[in-house]
């Protein structure tokens, strides 16, 4: 029995093109200034200091650490502190209404009917926790993070390793085989299968397909006895 369900972003509940199309350039233009100008706060601090320590320079200057960033924006690299500073210089243009969070209007009815229904619902993205949160506040259906329990970033580990969700299992008060991952990457949901996880891919944007797990082409098609 489903008792909650583990939720992937891009490409499940939100359209790929978004984040590539939008928060992505958004980021790439907006992001040299932003942390010219905030270098000093602490948060923005300790995610440069992060950066020289994934590039082994802990003495990097600010636009070699800036020509870093930049660099694992255009290569869509999944590390860490770029995703904390993109969540901060995403925040002014959701809160200067430069977009609104993109969420399929399945996707959005079906949180809104499991919710309602009972089922926890958690959130895994490799988009840090702050972005992710930032999504929801300003989606297309206004601010809809009332529906999540919880979220998940890199932080718990990689998107594509199976210890990534058992330290998920560790943090939520559910038995791995309760617990229904949402994703349109296989490999994803390979890693939480191999964790226990139940699967069920979303067949969204083109995405690699595959018959290894359950699949659906839209949230209209759900039926958690087929699972």
């Amino acid at each position: 029995m489903i008792k909650a369900i583990l939720t992937d972003i891009e490409g499940t509940i939100t359209r790929i093109s978004f984040v590539k199309d939008v928060l992505f350039p958004y980021a790439a233009e907006h992001l040299p200034a932003f942390v010219r100008q905030n270098e000093s706060d602490e948060l923005v601090k300790a995610q440069l200091d992060a950066v020289r320590h994934e590039i082994a320079r802990p003495t990097a200057n600010l636009d070699i650490v800036i020509d870093n960033l930049l660099s694992w924006i255009k290569e869509d690299l999944k590390v860490t502190p770029l995703k904390q500073l993109q969540g901060l210089v995403w925040q002014t243009g959701y809160q200067q209404g430069h977009f609104t969070g993109h969420i399929y209007p399945d996707a959005y009815q079906f949180l809104q009917q499991q919710h309602q229904a009972g089922t926890k619902l958690y959130v895994y993205s490799s988009g840090s926790v702050k972005a992710q949160q930032l999504l929801f506040a300003h989606s297309d259906y206004g601010d809809i993070r009332p529906l999540f329990t919880d979220y998940f970033d890199t932080k718990v580990g990689h998107k594509q390793s199976s210890s990534s969700y058992q330290n998920i299992i560790n943090q939520i008060p559910f038995e791995s085989h309760e617990v229904l991952f949402l994703s349109d990457v296989v490999e994803e949901l390979d890693a939480a299968k191999q964790a226990g996880m139940q699967t069920l891919q979303l067949w969204r944007d083109n995405q690699s397909q595959s018959q290894k797990h359950p699949f659906i082409a839209s949230f209209e098609q759900f039926d958690s006895e087929r699972i």
